[in-house]
């Protein structure tokens, strides 16, 4: 019988993890504890979407909530660019660094400072680290080319390629064409390209089939989110699991 490996995935969110991550990790290491297996975390960090990666902090005095987010180089970079991609200015973490004192304690200012990243998804994975939350688990990341090229083919798809000297994250439409999402129904339409294995990335409805034929997990921690939109019949032999539930969910883990 094959030994569990027990899997959940997501983009980096937060240079202090959303608390609902943090639940996956509680609930992928409770379960661990009871089936044994290794602890998988697919580290999305081909997504685009600057949201993804803001960070609501309390007040410590008023519990007021912040939102505070990384700035990029640019706005090519900010809209497109694969987290991977989007660099860091390198005045930003001491500006940060300055701003959180009045809402985490000096444990969290201090990994903060000494974390040494020049994108957005080695920041926020090396700040998961320091806090503990990656020990004796595994990270495969989607952006990984070695990754990509062992993945299976799939047609729905982004593809990474190069605009205005940036590297951006173009969806394929099925004529070939690529196009970046400028908000609400405009589109920026770029010329077709042929690309190789190790561009590609998935969307989210083809996620769950391209991560499986990498990871070959039997236990699956889905979010409330994904269980509304995870086809469970591209992988019928995965054990899908919730993940605990946890108030504030969208705000930052800062109980470390």
């Amino acid at each position: 019988m094959l030994s569990p490996i027990i899997c959940f995935g997501q983009q980096p969110c937060g240079f202090f993890p959303r608390r609902f991550l943090h639940a996956k990790f509680v609930t992928a290491r409770r379960l661990q504890a009871e089936i044994g297996g290794e602890i998988v975390f697919f580290y999305h960090d081909s997504d685009h979407d600057p949201r993804e990666t803001q960070t609501t902090l309390r007040h410590g005095k008023t519990d007021q909530p912040a939102t505070l987010n990384f700035t990029f180089v640019n706005k090519t970079q900010r809209k497109w660019s694969p987290l991977f991609a989007k660099r860091i200015p390198a005045d930003w973490p001491a500006h940060t660094a300055r701003q959180l004192p009045v809402y985490v304690g000096p444990r969290g200012v201090e990994v903060f400072k000494q974390v040494r990243a020049d994108n957005v998804a080695d920041f926020c994975l090396e700040m998961y680290r320091s806090l503990g939350l990656l020990e004796g688990v595994r990270v495969v990341r989607s952006g990984d080319p070695a990754v990509r090229r062992a993945a299976c083919d799939i047609t729905d798809l982004f593809v990474d390629v190069p605009y205005e000297g940036e590297t951006v994250r173009a969806r394929r439409r099925p004529d070939g064409s690529l196009c970046l999402h400028e908000g609400g129904e405009k589109y920026l339409t770029l010329p077709a390209a042929d690309c190789t294995k190790a561009q590609i990335s998935p969307t989210r409805d083809s996620r769950l089939r391209w991560m499986q034929s990498i990871i070959h997990c039997t236990h699956y921690i889905a979010g409330a989110g994904e269980q509304a939109y995870l086809n469970k019949a591209d992988a019928p032999e995965i054990n899908f699991l919730p993940r605990d539930p946890v108030d504030r969910f969208d705000e930052a883990w800062t109980n470390f």
